[in-house]
């Protein structure tokens, strides 16, 4: 390659980083008019609120760069779709772009992976300068991290992380993925597993005082999914009143048809009904508003 031609590609990896800047501005604008995080998610705060364990070394394998997510440690340095939003990383930006035009070679990225997603521990701007040149995969040496939680693109927003964090807490306090493997209980309603832990707390107190002896949490915590839960549940599926929900999960519904029986014994004045009534007496009010 000529000196004419390095040169015009420096120019256009110097225009690269430009456009990307404006881009990254653009982007924290349209953030600040809806309200909405545009940060890279931090590693740290995931590792805090989901107990992430690990991490434990899997190899250099090809990687999904839409499935990099958040960072170890340079999360401000870009934003949530790995655009620089610092001119103090334009040389490092700008030499790692020029490569790409070389076709240079450059080793893998160090990756964190949690559940589905990824964390960048070294290779930041490999990573943002792929995005930008709408490179698919990358190679990436990876460390997995153990989590409770099935994490996703989906679920691990920042808006929705704090009930991600409580589902974890419920599934620790619960242990309700080893008794009951599979049972996969989703909320997106805020504060719904704190109620779901009252519900098992008062069901646990009612079983001792009905079969007079103590109770465990463990016989607790299957009974009340096997006899409470899971009846509403399965209603809920023969019905497909679901479809009618956009958006909301199985265990939505099952708050809500705890909060219909409930409403039913206080203000209506009927007697406590069972949870596969109370479902049936909620799809029928549903039902009745169409």
């Amino acid at each position: 390659m000529n000196k004419s031609q390095d040169d015009e590609l420096i120019s256009r990896a110097r225009a690269d980083f430009s456009h990307a800047r404006f881009k990254a501005f653009m982007n924290s604008v349209w953030a600040v008019l809806a309200g909405q995080p545009n940060t890279l998610l931090s590693f740290d705060e995931i590792k805090e609120k989901l107990h992430v364990g690990g991490p434990i070394y899997r190899g250099v394998k090809t990687v999904s760069v839409e499935q990099i997510v958040g960072s170890l440690n340079r999360y401000q340095d870009f934003d949530r779709v790995f655009l620089p939003t610092q001119s103090e990383t334009a040389d490092r930006w700008q030499r790692v772009n020029l490569a790409f035009y070389k076709d240079i070679s450059l080793p893998p990225v160090l990756l964190y992976k949690v559940g589905q997603v990824y964390f960048v521990v070294d290779g930041h701007h490999r990573v943002s300068v792929a995005r930008e040149q709408g490179q698919m995969f990358i190679e990436a040496e990876i460390r997995e991290c153990a989590t409770k939680v099935n994490v996703t693109i989906d679920n691990l927003r920042p808006e929705d992380l704090e009930i991600l964090s409580e589902k974890v807490d419920f599934i620790e306090r619960t242990g309700i993925d080893r008794l009951r493997p599979g049972s996969n209980i989703k909320l997106t309603i805020p504060d719904g597993f704190d109620r779901m832990l009252e519900h098992i707390a008062v069901h646990h107190y009612f079983m001792g005082i009905d079969q007079k002896r103590d109770i465990s949490e463990e016989e607790a915590v299957a009974h009340w999914y096997d006899t409470v839960y899971l009846p509403i549940v399965l209603v809920i599926r023969e019905s497909g009143i679901l479809d009618e929900f956009p958006g909301k999960t199985e265990a939505d519904l099952y708050l809500w048809v705890l909060d219909h029986q409930h409403y039913l014994a206080e203000n209506e004045g009927q007697p406590l009904i069972s949870p596969e009534q109370a479902a049936r007496d909620y799809l029928k009010s549903q039902d009745s508003l169409d």
